[in-house]
C-alpha cells in the first residue's frame, strides 16, 4: 500500500505550484472554487485528507488537462485512500496514526532509540508499563486499550512478507534508564532478541553510552529516516519531540539527520554483539526480580 499521507505532501506541492504559476493567492484561489480560504490552505499543507470532487473542481477551474490532470488527480485518489488505523480514529493517538501510515508504504525504515525501545515492537505488558508513565505527565490523548491494539497492527505489518527493512539504534542509557518493571523489561528485551534473530529484514545495534560519536554533535531526541518504493516520493524524516512529530523533507534536513544517523551507525555494536549485549541485560534483571523474591 501506498502511504496516504506521502501522496498527500505531493499532492499539496503540486496543488501549491499551480496557485502560484498562476499568480493567484490563496484567498484569490479559494473565491474561485468557492471554498474557504483556511481549506485551500490545509490542502496545500497536507493537513487533511483531500476531497476528490473538489480536486475535480479545483483542476477544472486552473484549466488543467492532459497528462498533468491524471498526474494530479492520481495523486489526489491515492492520498484520500484510508488504512485500518482511520478505524482506530483518535483512539490510538495522532502521533502513532502517522507511524502506521507511513510504515504502511515505507520500503527502508531507519530509527535512533533515544528514550524506549522501538514502538512497533513493544509487547502488550510493556505498553501497559509505558501508559502508566505516561500517565505521570498528564492527560492521555489516546484510549490505552486501542493504542495497544493499534501498536499490535503495526508489528503484524513489520513482521508481514511485504513489511519493510527495518533498523534500529537503541541507546544503552535508555535500557537502563527507562523506569520499567525489571521482568517486564526483561521479557520485552527477550521479544526483540527473539525478532531480530527470526527476521532478516530486521537490525538491531545497541550504542553503548560510553562511546564517543566522532563528527558532530550529539543527536538531541529520538528520529527515524523512511524511503518508499516509488522514486517520487521523497524520503522523510520523524522527529520525536516531547509534544509532537516533526516532519522533515528538504534535502539538507534529511541530509543532516542521515549523516547523524550513520555516525551512530558506525560506533553501535555490530548485530551479533548488540543480541549478546540485550540477551545479558535480560538475565541481569531476571537475576534481580528471582533475588528479591
Amino acid at each position: 500500500m501506498t502511504s496516504p499521507y506521502v501522496r498527500r505532501r505531493r499532492l499539496a506541492q503540486e496543488l501549491r505550484k499551480l496557485r502560484e504559476d498562476r499568480d493567484l493567492t490563496t484567498n484569490e484561489l479559494a473565491r474561485l472554487v468557492y471554498q474557504s480560504r483556511t481549506k485551500i490552505s490545509k490542502l496545500e499543507n497536507a493537513q487533511i485528507r483531500p476531497d476528490l470532487a473538489d480536486i475535480v473542481t479545483l483542476l477544472e477551474t486552473l484549466d488543467v488537462t492532459g497528462q498533468q490532470y491524471d498526474k494530479i488527480f492520481g495523486l489526489a485518489r491515492t492520498a484520500a485512500r484510508k488504512g485500518w488505523w482511520d478505524r482506530f480514529g483518535n483512539a490510538m493517538g495522532p502521533r502513532q496514526r502517522l507511524y502506521a501510515d507511513l510504515e504502511s508504504g515505507a520500503e527502508t525504515i531507519r530509527s535512533y532509540n533515544q528514550t524506549a525501545f522501538p514502538a512497533v515492537l513493544q509487547l502488550p505488558e510493556f505498553i501497559d508499563a509505558m501508559v502508566e508513565l505516561d500517565q505521570h505527565q498528564g492527560a492521555l490523548d489516546y484510549r490505552p486499550e486501542r493504542m495497544a491494539d493499534a501498536r499490535t497492527r503495526r508489528q503484524q505489518h513489520l513482521l508481514s512478507p511485504d513489511g519493510p527493512t527495518y533498523e534500529a539504534v537503541l541507546d544503552e542509557c535508555m535500557i537502563h534508564r527507562l523506569a520499567i518493571p525489571p521482568e517486564v523489561k526483561a521479557t520485552q528485551l527477550r521479544h526483540l532478541i527473539t525478532v531480530v534473530s527470526a527476521e532478516d529484514r530486521i537490525t538491531m545495534r545497541v550504542l553503548p553510552s560510553d562511546t564517543p560519536i566522532p563528527g558532530g554533535f550529539l543527536p538531541k531526541a529520538s528520529f527515524s529516516l523512511y524511503t518508499f518504493p516509488d522514486p517520487a516520493d521523497p524520503p522523510l524524516a520523524i522527529i520525536d519531540t516531547v509534544t509532537a512529530d516533526l516532519v522533515l523533507t528538504q534535502r539538507h534536513e534529511l541530509a543532516q539527520y542521515t549523516g547523524m544517523y550513520n555516525r551512530l551507525l558506525d560506533v553501535a555494536l555490530p548485530s551479533d554483539d548488540s543480541l549478546n549485549f540485550l540477551s545479558q541485560v535480560a538475565n541481569r534483571l531476571t537475576r534481580q526480580t528471582e533475588s528479591k523474591t
